[in-house]
């Protein structure tokens, strides 16, 4: 059914996805808005003479402009947020400004009208939990608060709080899911993401640079399972007031990761193994499992990861083959 939608982060990596799946669906009128902290305009050049995509630069923290795009449309993807753990630890107050005041913003002006929202929140929410994959209900085990590293994890957590408490007391209705390490074309390494920064590293011949000792877990999902999906989450009325873990359960250590790509781009790169206090400060700490049990998304909406962890680096190698032939 043909809507008007509202993308916040509309330039980003999985906004610039989302939008693209939007226009081809039914053939919807989008609206966007992004400060390019950490999208490019890049990410949206092929789609800005479409008659149907209204693009705004902004802030969402500019509660005049947001009004005004949130008064236009009909659904709201709320993705706008600091993503990145080397851009969140590099500018630690203004990521937690973005994810909370931008996301009560958010949910301030669609309460007004009652327009239904999904809030992007992150498998960071888990924390150092060790037992896993984990279920939307188990519990965060965080570290100390002299730990900055924590900030993202629970900016993002104040952030599903919100939303749940304008949907128990405002009666707006939201839909909540947990991200489990997005990735695919158009994904950059420049915020601290792993398999683009290995892609380039390995295909430009330099060192494949592990942090830590390669032995945390984690699994990866394809951008385009992640969009049909949130539109398919904010599509349906079984999703109003919960919460999904969106990943794809099968799990790699880092370690292992480095070596796919190695293999895959047939590079000659070594593996360097390097200690997060040289890249981070003393204060950081590794989250060593980020696995996901999706039986409740996939009993909600069907979901069912489609592209495995080599068919997401084959597509990440082609883009940044053809991105250095285009130079």
């Amino acid at each position: 059914m043909k809507k008007r939608c509202l993308v916040t982060g509309g330039a980003g990596f999985i906004g610039s996805h989302l939008i693209e799946q939007l226009l081809s669906d039914s053939n919807n009128d989008v609206w966007t808005i992004d400060d390019f902290s950490t999208g490019s305009k890049d990410n949206i050049s092929h789609l800005l003479n479409n008659p149907k995509l209204h693009f705004h630069q902004g802030s969402i923290l500019n509660e005049s402009l947001l009004k005004e795009l949130i008064d236009r449309c009909e659904v709201i993807y709320h993705l706008a947020a600091a993503v990145g753990v080397k851009y969140v630890m590099d500018n630690l107050i203004e990521s937690m400004k973005i994810n909370i005041e931008g996301t009560e913003n958010v949910l301030e002006m669609a309460s007004r009208d009652k327009k239904k929202v999904l809030i992007t929140s992150s498998s960071e929410i888990y924390g150092k939990n060790e037992n896993y994959p984990f279920k939307e209900e188990s519990d965060r085990i965080l570290g100390s608060t002299t730990k900055l590293r924590w900030s993202y994890s629970s900016s993002k957590a104040i952030d599903e709080f919100l939303a749940l408490a304008y949907h128990k007391e405002k009666g707006l209705p939201i839909v909540i899911t947990r991200l489990f390490n997005v990735a695919g074309p158009r994904q950059t390494g420049a915020y601290g993401m792993v398999i683009p920064r290995f892609v380039n590293q390995a295909l430009k011949g330099e060192p494949i640079t592990v942090y830590g000792d390669g032995s945390s877990t984690r699994s990866f999902i394809h951008v385009t399972d992640v969009v049909r999906n949130l539109i398919s989450m904010m599509e349906s009325k079984n999703t109003i007031g919960e919460i999904f873990n969106l990943g794809n359960p099968e799990a790699v250590t880092i370690s292992n990761l480095a070596y796919a790509v190695k293999k895959l781009t047939e590079s000659k790169s070594d593996i360097k193994y390097i200690p997060y206090t040289q890249i981070y400060d003393d204060s950081f700490e590794d989250l060593r499992y980020r696995v996901p049990d999706i039986s409740k998304i996939s009993k909600a909406v069907g979901f069912k990861p489609t592209k495995s962890l080599e068919d997401i680096l084959k597509d990440v190698i082609k883009y940044y083959k053809n991105k250095e032939k285009c130079g």
